[in-house]
């Protein structure tokens, strides 16, 4: 396989065809809008959708009495669990992915081992079952809290099209291995981030046993960041002949 930063035949950009170029854009300057208005008339369309639009989805009901009762409970004293119980569903798909992102890495590093000598596979392998472990942590936080963890919160939904662009990237046979890794940095900053905000929220919802309980999650997916960080530097500064320095 050519290595994606070897010189090649790109012909992508205009500078390709000079002569092409002056007739591409005589052409674009030559070609007036065929309707009326201007981009403030897209908007107007999109603010139709926007007005009338559905959610996305719903936080379903607690599938338990003790679920139920604590959701009641907690309405009471001005608290909206929901919120919770949809974050939750997020990290849940998140950290589900996370172990699929990391399986495709670790499959391209293997039949690629040209382009991987230099990662850390042994601590790649470890962060894949620490995301699976993170995955049922959240399962069984869920269930204790009376909510159904195979219901597809909102929050998870977004999420999950957001991350499909990191799936394709890796999946794709063409990419190399640097742009694998890059796109499981993306995930990781992601990670990070979403685990300190369930660690806030359920402390401000008085789950400090839960809280305490996600706390060795998010320091291990910081420790994953760090690592990942180091190797994306090693790994492009070694492409650019500079890792020797």
């Amino acid at each position: 396989m050519k290595h994606p930063t070897d010189l090649g035949l790109n012909r992508t950009g205009i500078d390709m065809s000079p002569v092409d170029m002056q007739e591409l854009i005589a052409a674009a300057r030559a070609a007036l809008p065929t309707s009326q208005g201007n981009e403030r008339t897209l908007a107007s369309y999109r603010s139709i959708y926007l007005e009338e639009a559905e959610p996305i989805g719903t936080v379903p009901v607690p599938g338990t009495l003790k679920g139920l009762g604590q959701s009641l409970l907690d309405k009471i004293t001005g608290k909206k669990p929901e919120v919770l119980i949809d974050k939750l569903g997020e990290r849940l798909a998140f950290e589900r992915t996370g172990t699929r992102l990391y399986d495709l890495l670790l499959g391209k590093c293997q039949v690629r081992s040209e382009e991987a000598t230099d990662l850390p596979l042994a601590e790649l392998e470890k962060f894949r079952d620490e995301e699976a472990q993170h995955f049922a942590l959240v399962w069984t936080v869920m269930k204790e809290l009376g909510a159904d963890p195979t219901a597809q919160t909102p929050c998870a939904d977004s999420g999950a099209v957001a991350s499909m662009g990191l799936i394709q990237v890796i999946a794709d046979p063409r990419t190399s291995v640097a742009q694998s890794l890059q796109a499981i940095q993306i995930a990781e900053l992601i990670d990070n981030d979403g685990w300190q905000m369930l660690i806030g929220l359920t402390k401000e919802l008085g789950i400090d046993d839960v809280a305490n309980r996600f706390m060795q999650a998010a320091a291990e997916e910081e420790r994953h960041l760090q690592i990942l960080r180091a190797t994306m530097v090693k790994t492009i500064l070694a492409e650019a002949g500079a890792g020797a320095r």
